[in-house]
């Protein structure tokens, strides 16, 4: 069996009816593993992970797309969530017997028909970009939806697959990367320029851990700050490591840290890890781990 994973993100997070007629075409379908959606209506955006075959989660990921797009209106759109599209970015992940030129030549195949059918423009990103200033996720989306028209004038900015923005679902980054854990940490304080100030100081491009992205958000429902973070190599920054920083750089300001989630799924070695490094249990493995060895047996049986 070849298995990839895909985790598309959706600029919706708060009409629901719409999130579900975007996740029905993952449901149910040959060769595609619908794993978890979540939606988040301060981001007003909804994360889906799905895994499969390559081409059956291709095809569906297209079929996803043209329901945003036809749902989706970022003119109408706000969250705390950068965007620069209804479907924001769509990464492929290689997961078993699949590597990773593979995954590339596939998003290459998606973003082609992505442009094709629904006139959506397309940025190439991470292994899969055309320049290496396309890399980074955050420098592709810079400037926002709102910024999308002026960017593709600019010398270097013109996207993979056509030439301006779509009108109501903007552009898309597609591409291939390893896997990604998509964690945050919430503060007991609602003044989001301490949570701007900690993502300075833990963010890669600030100094901080090499494998962290992060930025500072107001959650209005809950009338807290939180510090969002994505960890593009959980083994080499840590969940249990970034959060010691935060509550470190929190503590400069007289504000505890209350709480943190994961958005998504997360690789059980991340969780391992955490509680290994917690509990100061020493030696542990994760084949400790009861459901890691089922699962290790069935897969040799």
């Amino acid at each position: 069996m070849r298995l990839i994973e895909c985790v598309p993100n959706f600029s919706e997070g708060r009409n629901l009816a719409i999130v579900e007629k975007i996740v029905d075409e993952f449901r149910a379908k040959e060769g595609v593993r619908l794993l978890d959606y979540s939606s988040d209506a301060d981001h007003n955006r909804s994360v889906v992970t799905i895994m499969g075959e390559p081409a059956t989660v291709a095809a569906a990921v297209v079929r996803a797309v043209g329901v945003a797009v036809e749902l989706i209106d970022l003119t109408k759109h706000s969250g705390e969530h950068p965007r620069m599209g209804a479907v924001d970015v769509i990464p492929f992940i290689p997961i078993k017997n699949v590597d990773m030129n593979e995954c590339v030549e596939l998003s290459k195949e998606v973003a082609k028909e992505l442009f094709e059918k629904y006139s959506l423009p397309v940025y190439l990103y991470e292994n899969s970009c055309s320049a290496e200033t396309r890399r980074n996720l955050a420098d592709v989306r810079k400037g926002e939806y709102e910024g999308l028209e002026k960017k593709m004038k600019r010398a270097g900015w013109k996207p993979d697959f056509g030439e301006a923005p779509h009108p109501t679902a903007g552009a898309v980054a597609v591409g291939a990367r390893e896997i990604l854990v998509a964690y945050n940490v919430n503060l007991g304080t609602s003044d989001v320029a301490i949570a701007d100030k900690i993502a300075r100081v833990v963010r890669h491009a600030g100094g901080g851990l090499r494998f962290v992205k992060a930025m500072g958000i107001e959650l209005a429902e809950r009338n807290v700050a939180q510090v969002s973070m994505n960890l593009t190599d959980y083994k080499k920054s840590s969940i249990y490591r970034i959060f010691e920083l935060i509550k470190i750089e929190a503590a400069r300001y007289g504000v505890p840290v209350i709480g943190s989630e994961v958005i998504g799924l997360v690789p059980m070695q991340a969780l391992v890890d955490a509680a290994e490094y917690y509990l100061q249990i020493e030696n542990f493995s994760i084949n400790q781990v009861i459901e890691s060895r089922l699962i290790n047996h069935g897969q040799n049986n």
